[in-house]
């Protein structure tokens, strides 16, 4: 990567995430998750998104936090909120009905067709890195109508083979998935710290949209684990 990103005055951190809330404008509802993405939903709802409707797996609906939530247990999630139900219920009649337009997922890896690992860096049975595992990503990853990816890229995360698929991306055949039969659509667009990636309808492949400031094609290519 130049060194002319380091004179922007902005971090890779906060690229990632002005970028990630960009693409939330005009969108409904969102599911929320924890880390980089609670705080692009919150500044997307402070900005081009302002009717957005922020969902937590906690249980809160509509949310509309005056801080940042710390966690998505966070009190302020429920002053203001449109309804605080159960996790359970959530998941149930919100999530599985295919009702929630979009949603954020991360990884340790990712491959070319947006499959995810979160589970283990190595065998399974005698892994490397036990990491934390699926949580509700599976199922958000199959029932969420749009999947937004954002994490940071490097040649160990984005990998030609998973360690452990987690949650299930495309499969390289559109006839395939759509005979899933899932609400989703699968991953629509990846954030990372070089670039952002849309996805191929005709082959399910992640193809590069654009680079961030400072950031060349052989910076992307040199952090990929396949040739794109």
């Amino acid at each position: 990567m130049s060194e002319a990103v380091a004179d922007l005055g902005y971090s890779k951190s906060e690229l990632m995430i002005a970028a990630s809330a960009r693409q939330l404008g005009g969108v409904s509802n969102c599911f929320v998750g924890v880390g980089l993405p609670n705080i692009v939903c919150n500044l997307a709802q402070r900005t081009v998104a302002p009717a957005l409707q922020l969902v937590y797996e906690s249980g809160a609906y509509g949310a509309r936090p005056e801080r940042l939530p710390l966690s998505i247990g966070d009190p302020t999630l429920a002053t203001g909120s449109t309804a605080v139900t159960s996790m359970f219920e959530l998941f149930a009649f919100y999530l599985q009905a295919g009702l929630i337009d979009v949603a954020f997922l991360g990884g340790a890896q990712i491959d070319r067709h947006g499959n995810l690992n979160t589970t283990v860096i190595g065998d399974y049975q005698h892994p490397k890195v036990r990491l934390p595992g699926s949580g509700g990503a599976c199922e958000i990853a199959i029932h969420a109508r749009q999947i937004l990816v954002i994490m940071r890229q490097a040649t160990r995360s984005f990998v030609e083979r998973l360690d452990f698929r987690t949650s299930p991306g495309h499969s390289g055949d559109p006839a395939h998935d759509a005979a899933r039969g899932w609400h989703g659509s699968g991953p629509t667009s990846v954030v990372t710290d070089l670039a952002t990636y849309t996805f191929d309808d005709a082959t399910g492949e992640m193809v590069m949209r654009t680079t961030h400031p400072g950031v060349t094609v052989d910076d992307v290519r040199a952090n990929m684990g396949w040739d794109p």
